[in-house]
C-alpha cells in the first residue's frame, strides 16, 4: 500500500502543461500554508520552466509569517501589472480565482486548493487539484513532491509542515488521514528549531489594545460572541485576536469585525461543531460582499460603500441576528438559552432610527458579555 495516493494519470497532465520556453508566477493570497504550497509547486517546476517567482496580494505584517518568510528565506514580490507582464503563465495555489478582486482579473493555468467549491463560481482551468476534505494544502502539495520522487529540503518541509500545522491548528480543526501522514512524513525532514522560531513570533505590541478592545466590546450572539474592534492597520490583527478568544472555555465561536482601509473584515472562528462558518459568513454577508471559508474558520469583507453611513458595529452585529436556514448538524446540537428579559448592550444603543434601517430586531437570546473575572478564571492563549 503506499504512503499516498497514485496520482496518475493527472500528474502526467500537470507535467505536459511545463515548458522550459515559458515564465511562470505562482500567485498566493499569503499565509503559512499559501506561502508553504507556493514553495512546494516552484520546488516542483523549478526544472521544467525557464523560471518560476511567486507574488502575493496582500501584505504580509503578522509577526509569525514575517518570521517564516525570514527564517526559510522565501522569495515573494508584490502581485502588480508590472509583474504580472514578465510572465507568461499563472498558476494558484490554497485559493481559488473568484476569491480574490485580483484573482478574478488573472487566467490561471493551474489551481491547487482544499477549500469548498462553489457552483456559482466553477474553476475553469487547465489543470486543478481541489481537495476540500484536506485539512491543509500544503498536505496535497506534499502528494505531489512524494509522487514525483522529490524529497522536500530542510526549508520545504518546515515550511510544509508549519502550512499543515497552522490551517489543522494542530489537528484542532478539521483533517483528513492524508495531513496526518504528510505531517509525520515531513517532520523528519524538517528543523524543530527553525518552527519554534516561527512559532514564537506571534504578536506586535501594538496589538496589545486591540485585545482590550476586544474584551471591552464583546456581545453575547445566539450561541456565539461578536466584538468589534474599529480600525487596524490590517486584518491580520483580527484574525489573531479572533483565534486568541477561541482559547477561552465558553466561547464555541466568535465573529471579531474591524475595519481596514475601505473594507470593512470579520474573522469568525469556532469549534467547527456548533455551526458551520464558511456557510453561515457566506449566507449572513455574500450578498453585500466576498464571504465563506469552512466549518471552523471564515471571512467576510465588505465595501464600505455598501453599509451607507451606517454604523459598523452596528451592521454587522444585526447581520449576525438575521433569520437563517440552519443545517442539520446545527439542529443536532442544542442552543444554550439566555433570559429572554436580557438585551446586550448593543440592542439598548440600537434607538428606532437604527432599528428601521434594517427592519431586523435582535432575538432574545443576544445577551452581553459578563465581565472577565481575575486571577485563576482568566485564560488566554493564541494559534
Amino acid at each position: 500500500m503506499s504512503y499516498f495516493r497514485k496520482l496518475e494519470p493527472g500528474l502526467s497532465n500537470l507535467m505536459e502543461l511545463f515548458s522550459r520556453d515559458e515564465r511562470w508566477l505562482i500567485v498566493v493570497n499569503a499565509d503559512p500554508d499559501a506561502m508553504a504550497s507556493a514553495m512546494a509547486l516552484k520546488r516542483i517546476m523549478i526544472h521544467r520552466v525557464a523560471d518560476v517567482g511567486i507574488a502575493r496580494v496582500n501584505e504580509v505584517t503578522r509577526p509569525d509569517n514575517l518570521a517564516m518568510i525570514r527564517y526559510l528565506r522565501i522569495p515573494m514580490m508584490k502581485l502588480t501589472p508590472a509583474v504580472i507582464a514578465q510572465y507568461d503563465r499563472f498558476a494558484l495555489v490554497d485559493s481559488q480565482p473568484h476569491h480574490h478582486p485580483l484573482f478574478k482579473e488573472m487566467h490561471f493555468s493551474v489551481v491547487f486548493d482544499h477549500h469548498p467549491l462553489s457552483a456559482e463560481h466553477p474553476v475553469v482551468v487547465d489543470f486543478k487539484d481541489i481537495k476540500p476534505e484536506y485539512g491543509a494544502n500544503s498536505s496535497l502539495m506534499t502528494e505531489y513532491l512524494y509522487n514525483l520522487g522529490i524529497r522536500p529540503g530542510n526549508r520545504l518541509a518546515t515550511a510544509l509542515v508549519y502550512g499543515i500545522k497552522t490551517d489543522t491548528n494542530s489537528f484542532e480543526r478539521e483533517f483528513c488521514d492524508i495531513d496526518v501522514r504528510a505531517f509525520r512524513y515531513l517532520s523528519k525532514l524538517s528543523s524543530q528549531l527553525l518552527l519554534s522560531r516561527i512559532s514564537r513570533s506571534e504578536y506586535h505590541f501594538g496589538w496589545l489594545d486591540y485585545f482590550a478592545r476586544g474584551v471591552s466590546s464583546m456581545h453575547k450572539v445566539r450561541t456565539g460572541y461578536f466584538t468589534y474592534i474599529g480600525e487596524v492597520p490590517n486584518p491580520d490583527a483580527l484574525v489573531v485576536i479572533a483565534d486568541f478568544f477561541m482559547r477561552v472555555h465558553e466561547i464555541r465561536w466568535i465573529a471579531v469585525a474591524g475595519v481596514s482601509e475601505d473594507k470593512l473584515v470579520i474573522i469568525f472562528r469556532g469549534d467547527g461543531v456548533t455551526r458551520d462558518l464558511g456557510r453561515f459568513a457566506s449566507m449572513q454577508f455574500g450578498q453585500v460582499g466576498s464571504a465563506g471559508g469552512h466549518k471552523a474558520m471564515a471571512r467576510a469583507e465588505i465595501p464600505l460603500e455598501k453599509l451607507e453611513g451606517k454604523d459598523a458595529e452596528m451592521y454587522v452585529f444585526k447581520r449576525l441576528l438575521m433569520p437563517r436556514q440552519r443545517t442539520r448538524q446545527e439542529k443536532a446540537a442544542p442552543d444554550l438559552k439566555s433570559d429572554p428579559e436580557q438585551k446586550s448592550d448593543l440592542e439598548k444603543k440600537s434607538g428606532p432610527e437604527q432599528k428601521s434601517g434594517t427592519n431586523q430586531k435582535s432575538p432574545p437570546e443576544s445577551t452581553s458579555v459578563p465581565a472577565m473575572k481575575s486571577g485563576s478564571d482568566q485564560r488566554s492563549g493564541e494559534k
